[in-house]
């Protein structure tokens, strides 16, 4: 992107804090957030719950007022002029928005009465975004009978009709099996080819790794950005992992004689290392039996994580502290 265009999303030391009860303690969910979203990427907002990634998400659709730093959407400030930024925007939500009683043309249609498109215009849209999102043989069915995938693209359809710049996703694949999950990320991909950008929340590792670009949140802090492949690629070559029945005594070994900066990340052992080859027979003659198996693998963004913040991530519940040798 060049320097000289404008980014559709502008983030500017963003804090933000959800007040207490009466004596305790206000929430800060955001800590100094910045953050630039160039326009057709689509781009990943990954953490844990309780990183502040929802609250991010709801300030940038103006659900929640800024209090201090700045918001801006396709150029216009989420602060001043809120009304602009929800022009601008297209938003599809955990929580179903459809109709389940009305057929896919009858909930775009009524999407279509909320932005004044009506007639001509409101026909040539819908075959639009149903052609798309390849739901043109769906458009009678009522949505009660959709799968999951397909209400999830009907979603999509009704946030693109007014063609706004950016389009916002809150855990777009919630509830989803597999083959849905491809399925809405081939529609994702549609609407990032036709120049839409696109804003989206997950929990989940394998899903931000199909983003252009990944922003990994921790406990109301941005720890990293960049593509997954630049965020792999400063790990290093390859990551090592080790099943054990003596985690203990494993990392001790690891750590104390052999110098690795080992950490339990979901009950294995891992390290980083740009050259196993040579350190893996070592390995293996030293455990012997307190070593069930030993891999070696490319760096994820969960290892992104874990050397950023020292905690292993968790996709059910908040960051948890690493469990190491001084635990």
């Amino acid at each position: 992107m060049s320097s000289s265009v404008a980014p559709v999303v502008c983030v500017r030391q963003l804090h933000h804090q959800y007040v207490g009860k009466k004596g305790s303690p206000a929430n800060e969910a955001l800590r100094g957030i910045d953050l630039d979203i160039p326009a057709g990427e689509i781009v990943a907002l990954l953490g844990p719950n309780g990183s502040g990634k929802t609250t991010l998400f709801r300030l940038i659709c103006t659900l929640l007022p800024v209090q201090s730093g700045t918001v801006a959407v396709a150029g216009f400030d989420a602060k001043q002029n809120p009304l602009a930024v929800r022009a601008n925007i297209g938003i599809v939500f955990q929580s179903p928005s459809l109709d389940k009683k009305l057929t896919v043309d009858e909930n775009i249609a009524c999407q279509a009465a909320l932005y004044g498109i009506t007639g001509k215009e409101l026909n040539d849209r819908r075959d639009e975004v149903l052609s798309l999102l390849d739901l043109g043989d769906r458009r009678s069915a009522l949505c009660e009978t959709l799968s999951g995938g397909l209400k999830r693209r009907v979603e999509l359809a009704k946030g693109m009709l007014h063609r706004p710049p950016l389009m916002l996703l809150d855990e777009p694949s919630t509830g989803l099996d597999p083959s849905a999950r491809l399925s809405l990320w081939d529609a994702i991909k549609a609407m990032a080819q036709q120049g839409t950008t696109v804003l989206l929340t997950t929990h989940l590792l394998e899903e931000a790794d199909k983003a252009d670009r990944v922003a990994i949140l921790c406990e109301g802090r941005k720890i990293a950005e960049g593509s997954p492949h630049q965020l792999r690629s400063e790990m290093g070559e390859s990551v090592v992992t080790i099943s054990s029945p003596d985690i203990a005594g494993t990392l001790r070994v690891l750590n104390e004689e052999f110098g690795l900066n080992a950490k339990l990340v979901n009950h294995q052992i891992r390290f980083q290392s740009e050259n196993p080859s040579p350190l893996l027979p070592e390995l293996m003659d030293r455990l012997g039996d307190a070593m069930e198996s030993i891999t070696v693998g490319r760096p994820s963004l969960e290892d992104v994580f874990v050397a950023k913040t020292g905690l292993r991530f968790d996709e059910s519940q908040s960051a948890k502290v690493l469990v190491g040798t001084s635990s």
